[in-house]
């Protein structure tokens, strides 16, 4: 059993149906079924043991990833804004590779060592092959299905290994078969190569809903996209939803068919957050919680509890806004102290998560899975007396300062409820005297002139001095992945660089 069951499902469920549109191109499933089967035959016939994608979002996508098991061999989307060093290192470390390329990217594979089509070609030969198609690989479960590679804020790229049976239980353990209305259309315009682009293909098109795409977000692109297509759900991560709300400045979104918005890959920014609510008053917004190596969401905060957080005047009710909520049904939770004693509810320490759909598995290195198939999220967490979950941050960003562990979140939960603080991020720098110092990168909000003693009093003001910012650097934005994580280490580098060339920094 693999993935292709999803699509034999859809298709006999429901075969005139539209299931994909991109760039004013529509298909239906029997025709996106057609096309994935000539694709998945061309596969084959290049010999391809792993298939490489290296381009957008769109219709290529969602058919390579469905190709690749009718060929019985793992899916793998590259990011296409990595440098050719990189990318020719990523397709020598896949054995059998055959990549397929957005022409704009074909220079940057030349050197790989892998045969190469470019989407034309592939498109050609898959309509050609369409016509008498080879029938579909025996795939068992435990087969690799799709392998992710991290985007590497803070080390290399690791190959996450994702198997049939870790995507099929993420799916069908979170989504109901054909519960969709057939006017239901997923706005997209997460890249490919996270782990939400693969989740988002199988999960919508397991509930019946067509998949709109938009390869290159843009905020004002989006919008009308949503309204044009009628789209009634829609991901987004952090910095699109930021741009969104700049763009509208102020004035409502409207979106009439807009029923849900989910929001994950980093943490979102709460007076963002309460300013998307207010710009989108109709629309049930998701926190989705999850990894590469958990196959996606594996904790919801839903639209009840968002409204439920924004009317309540219990403290508590309203903190969880900032919260990733509840697991997902077969997931577990825990969080363990140092020692890997459990925590008391309140208390922090690191997420760990166990379940079906949980892989925790490394290309070339294996899993990292515990005796007990615990996997290490390396997400600090604490846990409320309901059972909700709260990720303050990266085992990885913890600031030892003088001895004392200082996680950047409340920081940054501090500064961004400043008035002239649009966002930021804090890390920690190398300090002669306390080991480490705690610097923040702010982006001021627009207008404003922030000063750095007033944003340092404005923390001191509301937690142990120790938590003041020792350094305070101004920036007109953070640096992030193209799915919205922030790039600490190149704060960190940044900060060293300017450092050593004697520029002032507060």
């Amino acid at each position: 059993m693999s993935i292709s069951l999803i699509l034999e499902m859809a298709l006999a469920g429901h075969p005139g149906r539209p299931v994909v549109t991109a760039d004013d191109v529509t298909l239906t499933c029997e025709q996106f079924a057609e096309s994935v089967a000539g694709a998945g035959s061309v596969l084959r016939d290049q010999g391809a043991r792993h298939a490489v994608f290296l381009a957008g979002s769109g219709v290529e996508q969602a058919t390579v990833l469905f190709a690749a098991a009718h060929a019985g061999i793992p899916f793998s989307p590259l990011n296409y804004r990595l440098g050719k060093e990189q990318l020719t290192s990523l397709i020598r470390r896949i054995e059998g590779a055959v990549v397929i390329v957005d022409p704009r990217y074909l220079p940057a594979v030349a050197d790989a060592g892998a045969p190469v089509l470019t989407l034309d070609e592939f498109r050609d030969r898959t309509v050609a092959r369409a016509r008498d198609p080879l029938p579909a690989a025996d795939v068992g479960p435990d087969d690799p299905a799709v392998v992710l590679f991290t985007s590497g804020t803070t080390s290399a790229p690791k190959g996450v290994v994702l198997r049939h049976s870790h995507l099929l239980s993420y799916v069908m353990g979170t989504v109901e078969f054909d519960s969709a209305d057939e006017s239901d259309a997923a706005l997209i315009s997460v890249p490919p190569y996270h782990v939400a682009g693969t989740g988002t293909v199988l999960t919508n098109l397991y509930a019946g809903r067509r998949l709109v795409y938009l390869p290159d977000f843009e905020p004002g692109r989006w919008l009308g996209l949503a309204r044009s297509e009628g789209a009634t759900s829609a991901m987004v991560v952090p910095t699109m939803l930021e741009r969104i709300v700049r763009h509208l400045d102020g004035a409502p979104a409207v979106i009439p068919t807009l029923r849900s918005l989910s929001y994950g890959g980093d943490r979102m920014p709460r007076p963002l957050l309460e300013t998307a609510l207010q710009a989108l008053p109709d629309v049930g917004f998701v926190n989705a919680y999850g990894l590469t190596e958990t196959s996606s969401t594996i904790a919801l905060l839903g639209p009840e509890d968002h409204r439920a957080a924004m009317e309540s005047d219990d403290p508590a009710v309203r903190a969880r806004l900032g919260s990733i909520g509840l697991t997902v049904p077969g997931v577990e939770a825990l969080i363990r102290r140092p020692d890997g004693s459990p925590a008391a509810a309140g208390e922090q320490g690191e997420l760990w998560v166990r379940g079906p759909q949980i892989s925790g598995e490394y290309l070339g290195t294996g899993s990292v899975l515990d005796a007990d198939g615990w996997f290490p999220t390396r997400d600090l967490a604490h846990q409320d007396a309901e059972g909700y979950l709260f990720v303050v941050g990266r085992t990885d960003d913890t600031i030892i300062r003088g001895g004392e562990n200082i996680a950047p979140a409340e920081i940054e939960d501090v500064l961004v409820e400043h008035p002239e603080v649009s966002s930021v991020a804090v890390v920690g720098v190398p300090d002669a005297q306390w080991g480490q110092a705690i610097l923040a990168t702010v982006v001021p909000a627009p207008g404003a002139v922030a000063q750095a003693e007033e944003l340092r009093a404005y923390v001191r003001a509301r937690l142990r001095g120790s938590r003041t910012p020792d350094h305070i650097v101004f920036r007109e934005e953070l640096p992030t992945t193209a799915t919205g994580k922030i790039l600490r280490k190149d704060i960190v580098v940044g900060f060293i660089a300017a450092a050593k060339n004697g520029e002032n920094q507060c």
